[in-house]
């Protein structure tokens, strides 16, 4: 009786948790916004990934004749830049090193984050303290002056870069799980799972950590945008992605001296940041309100 009991609840939990994505779909395909973002998100990515079959031309080969062509020039649909480099190909190739280096830093400080979130949440006392001080310390420098003192003592850089930002972001995300765990950890199931006899890992890993994962996922969604920025504002410093690299911010950066006499050149790599940061807020927008029970 016991193991047909215990089947009949498995596909009760099967079946409550496929209703709830369901119902998570449909709330999210009732938002315009939310879709449209999901679209942009889409595109941008497709174009990253195809960027080697998209691309009209090598985005590193230099044509000094053809430099600050305007727009649908001469085979350059986009134009080219100062030193006569397709702008087009240069721009889906900055979408590769834009969009995989934010998603990666947003990941690295998710985890970070996370992690430290669930150990001062769950565990309390001492460590809470030692966590949360540590996380408040960091809190009290200015973001972008924060990752700009760590690369100044890493080294400029692609990696250096991404690293600079996760850790500036890792308080972003303690805070959230570490308030979300103070929750979860009070519910009655929780309770009545540690009664079963769970050890304090399994608990945490399967039952609180499991339940901070919707907040996790709208955080993720809602920071992209922002990684995105800090590491073309890197760059356009000149201590993010270095030189031939293509790199939206690095592009707006070469583009500075030239706006008035060929505009296209500093206006793309611009609108190409606008429309990344733009699909992933409204993307995050879209699933923060499919996520919250409140709406439904």
């Amino acid at each position: 009786m016991s193991s047909v009991a215990t089947s009949r609840g498995a596909v009760a939990v099967a079946t409550a948790g496929r209703s709830g994505m369901a119902e998570v779909a449909r709330m999210f395909r009732k938002s315009g916004s939310a879709v449209f973002g999901l679209v942009l998100v889409t595109a941008l990515g497709a174009a990253a990934v195809l960027a080697p079959l998209l691309a009209p031309h090598n985005p590193d080969t230099i044509d000094t004749a053809r430099r600050l062509a305007r727009p649908f020039t001469a085979g350059h649909v986009f134009g080219t830049d100062e030193f006569g480099r397709d702008l087009l190909s240069r721009l889906l190739y900055g979408a590769r090193t834009s969009l995989v280096v934010g998603l990666a830093a947003t990941v690295l400080a998710a985890v970070a984050g996370s992690g430290l979130g669930l150990l001062a949440g769950f565990v309390g006392r001492w460590v809470d303290q030692v966590v949360m001080r540590s996380i408040d310390t960091l809190m009290a420098f200015p973001y972008f002056l924060l990752a700009i003192a760590i690369i100044a003592t890493l080294g400029p850089g692609l990696v250096n870069g991404m690293v600079a930002v996760a850790i500036v972001n890792i308080p972003f995300y303690g805070r959230i799980v570490r308030a979300t765990v103070l929750a979860v950890k009070q519910t009655e199931y929780v309770e009545a799972a540690r009664a079963l006899g769970l050890s304090e890992l399994r608990l945490s890993l399967s039952h609180v950590l499991r339940n901070c994962l919707a907040p996790i996922v709208v955080a993720v969604t809602l920071n992209v945008g922002g990684m995105i920025t800090a590491l073309a504002g890197l760059s356009f410093l000149g201590l993010g992605v270095q030189p031939p690299t293509s790199d939206w911010g690095s592009m707006l950066s070469s583009s500075r001296q030239y706006m008035n006499v060929a505009p296209h050149v500093a206006a793309l790599p611009g609108l190409a940041i606008f429309l990344a940061v733009l699909g992933f807020n409204l993307l995050g927008d879209g699933l923060r309100d499919a996520l919250d029970p409140r709406l439904r």
